[in-house]
């Protein structure tokens, strides 16, 4: 090929080779991928590639993946699990309503669960609740007990920050703390309809789920922990500070939950008596199909 060119090997070899300027270049986004590993040490590629495109890098995700592996940025994750729930009771089961919604507002799904978190010698126990739409986390506490005051103290600092209209729906698992008698009453005296998931289906929690996944993954699984305050006082910043703040979601086109809200203009309405807040609606896919003349 080169004969029929006309042109020297020695030359077309030195034109294969990438320009001083793309070297750098490549240097400079492999910093960028560094410190932002650095950063946030749990970030896979896609959200460090969505980090990047925020800071005006104009790179791809395959482009990504492939530099974290090169400099063994990779991570392998471990998965764990252990059972919290003990839906062996003979109290009220709800049906599951979260799964036919379609939400459209913040304060129409609160998703709420229990994780357990082991320090040196002791275990606590962590109860969340979670704005489905805008993944926010509303309410939190810390307990030495796994009791229904646990999930009741996150729950009430959920109503307290939200100060939510009646229509809302709580979804849960089976779990004796959310179908106990105090916790059904609390909702019902704002309003609220019980929501909880089928036996043996996590994934009909599966946003609450994962919120469990990440804060064991990014804080819990990562430091040591001298005694209860401490651990308190890391998680009120990673909530706070961290997930609401300035983590990326996926499912939130790779913005935080507070970028989220702001941008949908959530935060600011609120959904107060005054706001045009609705419930969310409920779709039934095989809706079309029982009534065939249904417009």
């Amino acid at each position: 090929m080169c004969e029929l060119a006309n042109v020297s090997r020695a030359g077309y070899y030195r034109w294969l080779q990438p320009p001083e300027e793309d070297l750098c270049e490549e240097m400079r986004l492999r910093s960028a991928i560094q410190q932002a590993s650095l950063d946030h040490r749990f970030y896979g590629y896609r959200r460090i590639a969505a980090l990047l495109r925020q800071q005006d890098w104009i790179v791809n995700t395959k482009r990504v993946r492939r530099l974290m592996n090169e400099d063994g940025l990779l991570a392998i994750r471990r998965r764990k699990f252990v059972a919290t729930t003990d839906s062996s009771h003979e109290m009220q089961i709800y049906p599951n309503l979260a799964a036919s919604l379609e939400l459209s507002d913040v304060n129409q799904l609160w998703v709420a669960d229990l994780t357990y978190i082991r320090l040196g010698e002791q275990f606590l126990f962590l109860a969340v609740v979670l704005d489905a739409y805008s993944r926010r986390v509303v309410g939190w506490a810390v307990g030495e007990h796994l009791t229904s005051e646990l999930a009741l103290r996150a729950l009430d600092m959920a109503i307290q920050v939200r100060n939510p209209r009646p229509g809302l729906v709580h979804h849960s698992d089976r779990g004796v703390q959310y179908a106990s008698h105090c916790y059904i009453d609390r909702l019902e005296s704002i309003g609220a309809l019980a929501s909880m998931s089928r036996p043996g289906r996590p994934w009909e929690n599966g946003k609450c789920e994962s919120f469990m996944k990440t804060i064991k993954q990014e804080e819990v699984d990562a430091r040591s922990y001298r005694d209860r305050g401490e651990l308190e006082r890391n998680i009120e910043e990673f909530i706070e500070q961290n997930y609401n703040k300035v983590r990326l979601h996926s499912a939130l086109g790779y913005r935080s939950p507070q970028d989220f809200e702001s941008a949908a203009g959530l935060a600011a309405r609120g959904s107060g008596p005054n706001s045009p807040w609705r419930p969310a609606a409920m779709s039934f896919k095989r809706h079309k199909e029982i009534y065939s003349d249904a417009i």
